[in-house]
């Protein structure tokens, strides 16, 4: 479970747990995950491809396609288990509660439609929009939260770059002022200069309409730069959730020590550190810790049991035997 802070919680995840029925014997992608999203908190969900990210996110806002499923769990916002919502009121809810920055901005946009119509569309399935002059007021702001001109109001998606498109895609998840954001890895298909960018308007809006955010992405760098704690997944699992600055100073999990030691630093001059292997087939599992084929300090209890996320420390939890609490600075 994540620390708690004076800041009311958000959202509540508990025990959110994903199947994908492909074979006999479900495949588990995200099992029992739970943490907390707290107002005005970018919480960062981080982790190698497959292991459970963006699953944990569609879960949220039951956008699973097929064979896909929530096995069980809960996803309170507002008071609301979201996944106790019937198909209408969940359409209701989302965008108003809970919306989605999608990382394939081209695939979310709608070529034939231009910019504005898209936009328009978007608020006025879900609120009164005030009339026609009040909701082109409404686009003019969101254009220029996101730093976009007025003038794209005009354009068609192939009109624009890739960074303009995904903060169009950015200023229609925020158009209704959602309490929570999912901004799933929003800046992995662009160059760094756009990413930049990117995460300026990310950090624009958060300041401006103070809402929570989950970013989901790969990038240590970026995680350090952007959120206010980081939750680290592997295997489907939770296995360490922090302050960001506590988790980078003193990892506990040995796989969040493994992923902060294989970024690059522009302070200290070493070789980069590349840890052997890679994620577990999920379908075939190694009994006890998930991690421990990969773990450098694995001791003969990780091959048979599965160790609990634990606390820590006041504000840190792990999901390890042997956490490291000696960790020296990176």
């Amino acid at each position: 479970m994540s620390n708690r802070t004076t800041a009311a919680a958000v959202c509540e995840v508990r025990n959110l747990t994903v199947h994908y029925d492909v074979s006999a014997t479900p495949v588990v992608a995200a099992n029992e995950v739970s943490f907390d999203v707290y107002e005005g908190e970018t919480l960062g969900l981080v982790g190698e491809s497959g292991c459970g990210k963006s699953t944990t996110a569609m879960a949220m806002l039951r956008l699973l396609q097929t064979p896909g499923r929530v096995a069980g769990g809960s996803v309170n916002i507002a008071g609301v288990d979201i996944m106790r919502l019937r198909p209408a009121a969940l359409r209701d809810f989302r965008w108003r509660n809970i919306a989605l920055i999608p990382q394939g901005a081209m695939n979310a946009l709608n070529p034939v439609m231009r910019i504005e119509k898209q936009l328009a569309d978007a608020i006025a399935a879900h609120a009164d929009t005030g009339g026609r002059q009040a909701l082109r007021a409404r686009i003019g702001e969101l254009l220029e939260m996101v730093g976009l001109p007025a003038d794209v109001r005009r354009l068609y998606p192939h009109e624009l770059s890739g960074g303009m498109k995904q903060r169009v895609c950015v200023a229609m998840a925020v158009a209704l002022n959602p309490p929570l954001v999912i901004a799933d890895e929003p800046t992995s298909a662009l160059d760094v200069v756009v990413q930049r960018l990117v995460a300026q308007s990310l950090i624009r809006i958060k300041e401006t309409l103070g809402i929570a955010m989950v970013l989901i992405g790969h990038d240590m760098g970026l995680m350090a730069q952007l959120t206010d704690r980081v939750a680290v997944m592997y295997a489907g699992r939770i296995m360490e959730i922090a302050p960001t600055d506590i988790l980078f100073k003193a990892p506990l999990h040995p796989y969040t020590q493994q992923l902060i030691d294989s970024v690059p630093s522009i302070r200290v001059k070493k070789p980069l550190r590349v840890f052997p292997g890679g994620p577990p087939d999920l379908r075939n599992l190694p009994p006890g810790c998930p991690f421990e084929p990969r773990c450098p300090k694995a001791i003969t209890i990780c091959r048979g049991e599965t160790p609990a996320l634990k606390a820590c420390g006041e504000k840190q939890y792990a999901a390890c035997h042997v956490p490291n609490t000696n960790r020296n600075n990176i």
